[in-house]
């Protein structure tokens, strides 16, 4: 039989260690597509913090390898749930590792701020700095809502398939109950049928002993 908590991409025996100790483990379909959500908005907000930065867009080479090391680092992430600690972190690790690969490729095109005196490119810089950030916390919490509203449903979907598995299982073990043991004694009612036909055939001697010849 088909284990049900596979349905949802987590093992049953994880499951059940989930509802004793609150830990799940994904299996690797689970683990693919929560990091494939990931590295898309990844490097979707790099790739657009670095063009409103005042450059062009990054060389498709930058984004590929940055694509696939956030996605390797991601799906190593994967196997259970995460914090939001965590996944804020991650990101905002992944996206300065994408702002410098951007920049080592040098997509980056002319920056407006540096037609300016020094002081007003520094500001500039702080302040895009300081944009990008917040938006990346904004994000991250917005991943960890997502990761936690995620691992609730299926903790909750797990917990009906095993009870339904488990009622069930319950009521083909009740229907399947095997009969009393023989004990190898006819019924009361042959018994006494028997005794009735022994007696019937009984020659009464009843009365004074015969003379004795």
């Amino acid at each position: 039989m088909t284990d049900p908590s596979s349905w949802y991409g987590v093992g049953q025996g994880r499951l059940r260690h989930d509802t004793m100790w609150g830990v799940m483990r994904a299996r690797l379909p689970l683990r693919l597509a929560r990091a494939a959500v990931f590295t898309v908005v990844c490097v979707g907000l790099a790739v657009l913090g670095h063009r409103l930065a005042g450059g062009s867009g990054p060389h498709y080479w930058a984004v590929m390898a940055g694509w696939a090391g956030v996605t390797i680092g991601a799906t190593l992430l994967a196997g259970r749930e995460r914090s939001p600690r965590t996944i804020v972190g991650f990101l905002v690790g992944a996206q300065i590792f994408l702002h410098e690969l951007f920049g080592a490729a040098g997509g980056a095109g002319s920056p407006a701020g540096l037609h300016v005196s020094h002081g007003e490119g520094l500001g500039a810089a702080l302040g895009m700095i300081i944009a990008h950030l917040t938006v990346t916390l904004i994000t991250g919490w917005w991943l960890a809502q997502g990761e936690s509203a995620l691992w609730s449903m299926l903790r909750r979907a797990g917990g009906r398939a095993l009870r339904g598995l488990s009622r069930l299982l319950a009521l083909l073990g009740a229907g399947a109950a095997p009969l009393p043991p023989a004990t190898g004694r006819p019924p009361r009612r042959i018994l006494a049928e028997r005794a009735r036909e022994a007696l019937r055939h009984t020659v009464s001697r009843r009365g004074p002993p015969l003379p004795v010849a």
